[in-house]
């Protein structure tokens, strides 16, 4: 039951960033550590996997970790999705422009991801004034135990 509700909290917060994008894209009026993984995208965006605070440069549960974008985007964003035996454990989403307040680090760890390693996909986009998202780039890593 409690998992069932972490779960159902994790789809509501989801469920209110991707509403919230498109209203905020609309009022301001336009749209370190190794890598795993290779990005890829369209050809004048990159993504790659930034770790910040493991003692062997590899993402583990429980580290922080961030990307390295390069787009000509106004605003883009990236979600990160984390899957532990094909069952959805994390999703977080930060926009990489200077005026999102909100920080671009990501802790891996959720209440659905109490330990383990896990295999993750990072995407960066951008949304359209009329809430259209589109990828510009892609990159998948393995978070360790």
């Amino acid at each position: 039951m409690t998992r069932r509700i972490a779960h159902a909290a994790q789809i509501g917060a989801i469920v209110l960033a991707l509403a919230l994008v498109p209203a905020a894209l609309a009022a301001k009026g336009g749209g370190g550590g190794k890598p795993e993984g290779g990005g890829s995208g369209s050809s004048n965006s990159s993504l790659s996997l930034v770790v910040l605070d493991s003692t062997d440069g590899l993402p583990h549960w429980s580290n922080h970790v961030t990307f390295k974008v390069s787009t000509t985007v106004t605003q883009p964003y990236v979600a990160v999705n984390c899957y532990q035996n094909g069952i959805w454990i994390f999703t977080d989403t930060k926009g990489f422009y200077s005026s999102y307040l909100w920080g671009q680090t990501y802790g891996l760890n959720s209440m659905s991801w109490t330990s383990g390693a896990a295999d993750c996909t990072a995407n960066l986009f951008t949304v359209s004034s009329n809430g259209k998202q589109t990828t510009i780039g892609t990159t998948s890593f393995h978070v360790y135990a």
